[in-house]
């Protein structure tokens, strides 16, 4: 007998929720407690009353899997609008890191020429250290990280995907 395992799928979620404690906690149990993993989570009121928050949420599953989180936080009592936007269509995604990178000599050029080629910016600088902020995908991001770490990578402070449609509608 052949089992066949179906692919899974990285899934962009925007989760449209009222501002209200706890709702975070919610959220993520309901991922825990299903065995789900979040890959990134970020939050940002959505209304100048403050009364409206967007959660953006990226998660891997099988498609029934992802059918099943979107259904289960439609049924929270806070969340107003549960949108995947990777099957929704066109998105724009972005993420921001600053990276410190410890490094003397070549390695110190190496880092200013990478960070120059993937367009990171000197935020702070010291002798023998640099902070870089980059912004973009998180497979740009994830490259950066990758060369940076043969120069001196030594931490790493990621934003988190921030997410939007493309074209003139709003979620």
């Amino acid at each position: 007998m052949h089992i066949t395992q179906e692919a899974t799928e990285r899934h962009t979620l925007s989760v449209t929720v009222d501002n209200e404690s706890g709702i975070l906690a919610r959220i993520a149990g309901l991922f825990s407690a299903r065995g789900y993993n979040i890959d990134s989570l970020t939050v940002a009121d959505v209304t100048e009353d403050e009364k409206i928050s967007r959660i953006t949420i990226v998660t891997t599953g099988t498609p029934e899997v992802i059918e099943q989180v979107v259904a289960q936080l439609d049924r929270l009592v806070p969340v107003h609008k549960v949108t995947d936007l990777s099957v929704l269509g066109p998105h724009v995604e972005r993420e921001l890191a600053l990276v410190k990178v410890v490094g003397t000599g070549d390695h110190r050029i190496e880092a200013l020429r990478l960070a120059e080629v993937y367009r990171a910016r000197v935020v702070d600088s010291t002798i023998s250290s640099f902070i870089f902020e980059v912004t973009g995908g998180s497979d740009k991001i994830d490259k950066f990280l990758e060369l940076m770490r043969e120069v001196g990578l030594v931490e790493v402070a990621r934003t988190g995907v921030a997410a939007i449609v493309r074209g003139k509608e709003a979620l």
